[in-house]
Order: structure tokens, then sequence, then C-alpha cells
């Protein structure tokens, strides 16, 4: 298994929508086990295809503590939304050193495919259900800040700029 490199907001490839996977199969299957070894060495607790370049309908989640309840969803449809929201102070590893509160809805009902090409349905809610919001907005283009105000939002660009700007700075002495 390798770690495979993450891509880093602002970079456009995490804007695209993706496309379904049709061919369940051991490449399949590997890239599943590189995108849980990466997620897990990153300290991640979901990691969609489009943050490692590739614009596939595939996430991995685990929420839980001992990090032993990996989830894989791929060509995901969630289909059930609860009225009642939770809020959770959400990161993003792509969106490194930020965080900010985000309300979801609390439950949800997921329809997806597992790494053999078997349809399940899961009902998810709290982190479970935050997480798999997340991802799923992944492969729709969508990140977390976007969900901010507008002053956040600005505030985290501005702080992005400045750091690409000392960067390039530091690099240039």
């Amino acid at each position: 298994m390798e770690i495979l490199e993450l891509l880093v907001y602002p970079d456009q490839r995490l804007r695209q929508t993706t496309t379904e996977i049709n061919i369940f199969d051991q490449n399949l299957k590997s890239l599943v086990d590189n995108m849980f070894k990466s997620m897990y060495t990153h300290k991640g607790v979901g990691l969609a295809a489009p943050q490692i370049g590739k614009s596939l309908r595939l996430f991995v989640v685990d929420v839980s503590e001992e990090r032993n309840q990996p989830k894989v969803f791929i060509n995901p449809q969630i289909i059930e939304k609860s009225n009642n929201n939770n809020e959770y102070e959400e990161g993003c590893l792509s969106v490194p050193e930020f965080s900010a509160k985000i309300k979801r809805p609390k439950t949800i009902v997921v329809e997806a495919y597992d790494v053999e090409g078997n349809q399940f349905t899961l009902q998810a809610d709290d982190l479970l259900a935050t997480c798999i919001q997340h991802e799923y907005d992944h492969l729709e283009g969508i990140l977390f800040i976007d969900y901010l105000s507008k002053l956040k939002r600005t505030r985290y660009d501005q702080k992005l700029a400045k750091q690409k700007h000392e960067h390039s700075q530091a690099v240039a002495s």
C-alpha cells in the first residue's frame, strides 16, 4: 500500500464533479486500500477520490475511535435527510489548518456500492452522517468552506494568500 498525495485548496481539481465507477476490479481494491492508508496516515476520518486527483464517485470513512470500522462508498446517493440538524467542527485534509462549525442534517440514508460491487443502504446519524455528507460534497466539487459566511470565507482566503506570499518570499531568499 502507498500513501497518496493529497490535493490542497485552491487546487481546481477539487471543484470537478466526478464520474461513476463501473468496473469493480483489483485496481479499484488497491485504490481503496491506498485511500484508507492515506486517510489514516494523515489522521483524517474521511477521504474522497477527488482529494487524491481521481475524478471518481468514491470515498472512504472511519469515524471510530479505534480506527477499525472502515466504510467504502462507491457511486453513493443520499436518498433521505432529516429535518433536524447537528453542528460539528469540520476540518478537511484538503483544507489544512482550518476548521469551522458546519450545520448538516443529523440523520441521512445513503445508497452505495461496496468494493465488491454489492449495493447497500445505510442509515447514518450524528458524526457518521456528517462525515458522509462532507465526503459526498467532494464528489460534487463542494468544499466545507463553501458553507461559511462570506466574512469567514474571505478571512480564510486572506490567510491562505498571506501564507503563500510568505512561502514565496522565503523560497526567494
